[in-house]
């Protein structure tokens, strides 16, 4: 089989307030962490929990939006793809590694008014089009967000 899946689906909270910056060629990037919780019961019959920190990227338009509407606290739906970095650690002479997603969709999970929340289930894609979990049709660009 010669072609391949990189495909990322996440349910979480977020842990900070994206941080927004923008490359030399005025590109905005956003980043933040996902929290994701796993429940589950060990050998012994103890519940047990677990949390997984996820490290996300958004660009352009989608991470305006990011920056713009979400909030440490809140759920949001996360589909991208997984990638990892690696460089040369000059101090400790170690290879090093950071594993991000690179959001493609982001959708705010919360309802209006929800302590933390306030997205109103409002969807974004990282393309060209915004949508709404309501159904509604899509708007271009230039229009406000609908959520």
């Amino acid at each position: 089989m010669s072609s391949s899946i990189n495909k990322v689906i996440l349910i979480g909270r977020l842990g900070k307030d994206p941080e927004i910056r923008s490359t030399p060629q005025g590109t905005t990037v956003a980043k933040f962490s996902l929290a994701t919780d796993e429940r589950f019961t060990d050998r012994n019959g103890e519940k047990q929990e677990r949390t997984e920190w996820h490290n996300i990227v958004a660009w352009s338009k989608l991470a305006e939006i990011c920056g713009q509407y979400l909030k440490k606290g809140k759920l949001v739906y996360i589909e991208g793809s997984i990638r990892t970095d690696s460089w040369d650690d000059k101090e400790s002479g170690q290879k090093k590694y950071r594993t991000e997603i690179i959001a493609q969709t982001m959708q705010m999970l919360d309802r209006r008014g929800d302590e933390g929340g306030g997205g109103g289930g409002g969807s974004y894609t990282g393309g060209a089009k915004k949508t709404t979990s309501a159904g509604q049709p899509p708007v271009d660009d230039d229009e406000e967000v609908p959520f």
